[in-house]
């Protein structure tokens, strides 16, 4: 055995600080990774970690520490930068940054895949001038956000999940189509859900352009979800056993607040965030274990 080295411990601290990302921003993601096989389960926490560091700048985080639109704008690209050179060299000063370097570079992910995630969140900074006005997204505009902001992050878990296996050209394309649909579909659930904030505090709609959703928006757009998470659900059997039973565990609590989401009109979706009990929760989780554990591979 190998001597540990500095870079080793660097690496674990750098580990456990991703760790401690998730725990404080997700109960449910967090829990569903912990489903994850050793071998998975870290580098999966890497990717959450950059994701939301990312993701609180750009929605409210360095605002509230002062800054201004463009200093925000900086904040973001250096970050960016930074995730370049680490991924480069395997090292990074930032904690966060170089464990999701380490990830990367184990996983094979690169700018193809987190270039367009920086450009969904440069979508997100705020306008140089103040405005008062709600921001909407057209079809274009939130096919690209969602690309860049979830389903990205997808494929970034596939290629993880992925990582020791030779996969022909139709397994691939077939596992790529489910993990963009499954990060499609959180997306547009966390869209719906979080109706009011995005609206009142953020000043965005990613679901149109115009200033307030019907029902019958919300309708279609549980359609939409519905489908995405039957794209995905398709494809759970090609998936690695040792990463089922979390990616089960996520995609059916995404389900369930679907169906909430569903049955709460829209001026509802406006006042307040849907969430599924703790208690539905857990069940939600034993029934993914139970049936992932019965599979036969």
């Amino acid at each position: 055995m190998r001597a540990d080295t500095p870079l080793d411990r660097y690496t674990r601290s750098a580990m456990r600080a991703s760790a401690v990302v998730i725990r404080s921003y997700s109960t449910s993601f967090g829990a569903a990774t912990r489903l994850l096989g050793r071998r998975h389960r870290a580098h999966v926490r890497n990717v959450y970690a950059l994701v939301r560091v990312a993701d609180e700048l750009v929605d409210g985080v360095t605002e509230g520490a002062g800054l201004t639109p463009g200093e925000q704008a900086d904040a973001l690209q250096r970050l960016e930068s930074e995730v370049g050179r680490a991924i480069g060299s395997g090292y990074s000063s930032d904690l966060i940054v170089h464990a999701f370097a380490r990830t990367a570079r184990a996983a094979g992910i690169d700018a193809a895949l987190t270039a367009p995630f920086f450009a969904s969140m440069r979508a997100d900074l705020p306008a140089p001038t103040d405005t008062a006005e709600l921001r909407g997204f057209d079809a274009e505009q939130h096919g690209a956000y969602v690309y860049g902001s979830a389903e990205v992050v997808g494929l970034m878990c596939l290629r993880i999940f992925t990582r020791h296996r030779s996969l022909d050209a139709l397994e691939q394309h077939r596992l790529e189509r489910g993990a963009r649909s499954l990060g499609a579909a959180f997306q547009n659930v966390n869209f719906l859900r979080d109706l009011a904030d995005d609206t009142d505090r953020l000043g965005r709609n990613y679901l149109g352009t115009q200033e307030r959703l019907t029902d019958a928006d919300r309708i279609d757009w549980v359609r939409r979800i519905e489908a995405e998470l039957a794209d995905a659900r398709a494809v759970l059997p090609l998936l690695p056993k040792d990463a089922r039973a979390a990616v089960r565990s996520a995609l059916n609590l995404f389900a369930a607040l679907s169906r909430r989401i569903s049955r709460t009109t829209i001026d509802e979706l406006y006042a307040r965030r849907v969430r599924v009990p703790d208690w539905q929760k857990t069940a939600i989780i034993v029934r993914s274990i139970a049936r992932t554990a019965g599979e036969t591979r």
